[in-house]
């Protein structure tokens, strides 16, 4: 548990209730991102510590496992509770109905086997990381880097055959001065010699012993005593990097893919987490989308569905010629396969074809006049459209 969660409320950073949805949560961070991205906010050192603080806040309440540490935190200390000097551990000690004998130790009361049966998670497996356990010490491990969203538009056509895009991102990454280590160039951390490198340092309050960070290498387990100058020790640093990615073909609207390690860095090189692109799609004007089938609709005459044709349409990679058989209702989809959308295992969708008439809205007088003789050779040979049509 990071001690400095609990003067945090990361609840209020992103403007949600407690009981927000992980899909409330992720929209909410989305939009003050967008809104108080350094790019957008030059110079402005006010939208910028707003900017970390709700990045911190999402990379918390966006895991699942994070988040329900940090609430049961939240409700544990809430009024002070087993905060310094806002907790008495002798209160009922000795006194009727209170603890009695020798030393207690509170991590035996929550830990293994004393709830047992109870859900993983519970008030034992918090509070283990917070109590010693008979005096051992845990080691202190690297916590990863948050993983990092951000959002990418594309056209149609490029999402439907693939693209390189470069992505120009501020985030932060690992120091390039330092490479993530925090000591200055040609110096390392040492191991701290208060908690002997485990990060924890074990002391006793009255009858309650207790495990915490320690305090002089907050929780790290090493010291840098000549700390990199680009990033005062942190290891990281805000950088504005680009990165190129590979948008696989036939990505749909709101895909999400993710780059594995190319997220914030984690503290003095431990693993960095993952970048995850959100793809928007642009509409076309000429194609539509069914599953992996491309769609269109192509404008043909009357004469043209009577008489059959063949039209050359366009496709992803060219055109092609689409046969129009003779007497081809108005509305009919004709199909043509292998030209649409391209699949992961190689293959491809269909063309979807749809027929259109287009009728003209002025003709001159040798079309009217030979329309006119169409309709009576029409009638004559006894086609009638409205043959069997609502009772005719």
């Amino acid at each position: 548990m990071n001690r400095e969660w609990l003067e945090k409320d990361f609840y209020k950073d992103l403007g949600v209730s407690s009981s927000a949805t992980q899909d409330e949560i992720k929209k909410a961070y989305r939009r003050l991102a967008r809104d108080l991205h350094p790019d957008k906010n030059p110079g402005d050192s006010t939208a910028e510590d707003r900017f970390k603080a709700v990045s911190e806040a999402n990379a918390v309440l966006s895991d699942p496992e994070k988040r329900k540490e940090y609430d049961e935190a939240r409700k544990l200390f809430a009024g002070g509770g087993f905060g310094r000097g806002g907790f008495t551990p002798g209160a009922g000690y000795g006194q009727p109905g209170g603890f009695s004998g020798g030393e207690f130790n509170l991590g035996d009361i929550f830990g293994p086997g004393a709830n047992a049966g109870a859900a993983d998670g519970g008030l034992g497996d918090l509070l283990g990381g917070l109590f010693n356990r008979g005096g051992t010490r845990t080691s202190s491990r690297p916590r990863r880097g948050s993983d990092v969203e951000t959002e990418t538009t594309l056209g149609f056509r490029e999402a439907a055959q693939g693209v390189t895009v470069p992505l120009r991102m501020t985030s932060p990454a690992a120091c390039t001065t330092c490479h993530g280590s925090g000591a200055k160039p040609g110096t390392s951390p040492r191991v701290c010699p208060h908690c002997n490198g485990s990060g924890v340092v074990s002391r006793n309050q009255g009858a309650f012993g207790f495990s915490e960070p320690c305090e002089d290498c907050r929780g790290t387990g090493s010291i840098i005593d000549d700390p990199c100058v680009d990033c005062r020790g942190s290891g990281i640093q805000n950088r504005t990097r680009t990165i190129t990615v590979r948008i696989p073909p036939g990505v749909r609207d709101g895909q999400r893919i993710r780059l594995a390690g190319q997220g914030e860095a984690g503290l003095r090189g431990a693993p960095p987490g993952d970048l995850f692109v959100t793809v928007h799609v642009s509409q076309d004007k000429v194609f539509g989308r069914n599953a992996d089938d491309l769609t269109l609709v192509l404008p043909v005459s009357y004469a043209e569905l009577v008489l059959g044709t063949t039209v050359s349409v366009p496709t992803l990679d060219g055109r092609v010629g689409v046969k129009v058989p003779p007497g081809t209702a108005d509305g009919r989809t004709l199909r043509v396969r292998g030209r649409g959308v391209p699949k992961r295992d190689g293959g491809a969708g269909d063309l979807l074809v749809t027929v259109k008439v287009a009728i003209p809205q002025k003709l001159d007088d040798n079309a009217s006049e030979a329309l006119r003789r169409y309709a009576e050779a029409e009638k004559t040979s006894g086609f009638d459209p409205r043959a069997g049509w609502a009772g005719a």
